[in-house]
């Protein structure tokens, strides 16, 4: 079975906002069986998939990574497998769409919220921390397409020295005394319960950028 399906069971739970011991539950499987299927060491039966795909309302082509749309809606296959081994392998993932859908979601959360604040200087500091993310991830991908790097300002002796990470540790830093000094009637309401009310559709993506920083952070804290 394709790595995509152990992937998009994971972030399906995720974005569901449950852990793995309450998702099993739900399933009729034990915690470490569901951990298995989701890191890809064991593949599920016709069975279980069956009621996954009924528990995250998706179909099976969907969770199979076979679709890019969760009702099942089918693209052309010569889009999707490469024939030209014995065995078709993914051309696209089913993953960069997730992971689409969760950044932009969350990022259309945030400055929704940020913008009833009118705290123009927090709004600036939070768009140019987030370029700057954006910034170190596209220019890896492009010097490793093999593109001239005089495209950009920045030499590449100061991009490889951390200058935009120094840039976003300012605008973090800028983001947060911006935050500090806003008067508190001017927040508006932000809970688990408001978030689920306000953002109906998009909510579930802020909760699952939430768990799965707290799994990763919380593993690099757990080596000793």
């Amino acid at each position: 079975m394709a790595t995509d399906f152990s992937r998009t069971l994971s972030l399906l739970r995720q974005e569901k906002g449950i852990s793995q011991r309450k998702a099993a539950a739900q399933l009729g499987i034990s915690q470490a069986l569901l951990s298995h299927y989701e890191n890809g060491i064991r593949e599920p039966g016709l069975a279980f998939v069956a009621r996954a795909c009924d528990f995250y309302h998706v179909s099976a082509d969907y969770l199979l990574g076979r679709t890019s749309s969760r009702d099942g809606a089918m693209i052309d296959a010569d889009e999707l497998y490469d024939s030209s081994g014995e065995k078709g392998t993914l051309k696209g993932s089913i993953l960069a769409t997730l992971q689409k859908k969760l950044i932009v979601n969350t990022a259309n959360v945030l400055f929704d919220l940020l913008g009833k604040t009118n705290n123009r200087q927090a709004i600036t500091a939070a768009g140019d921390y987030l370029s700057g993310a954006l910034y170190q991830l596209l220019r890896q991908l492009y010097r490793r397409c093999g593109s001239n790097e005089d495209f950009f300002a920045i030499v590449p002796e100061d991009f490889n020295a951390g200058v935009v990470q120094a840039d976003m540790m300012l605008s973090s830093i800028t983001y947060t005394r911006a935050l500090d000094a806003c008067e508190k009637e001017n927040f508006p309401p932000f809970t688990s319960e408001s978030l689920a009310q306000n953002y109906p559709g998009l909510n579930q993506s802020v909760t699952q950028v939430f768990h799965s920083t707290d799994e990763r952070a919380n593993r690099h804290m757990d080596v000793q």
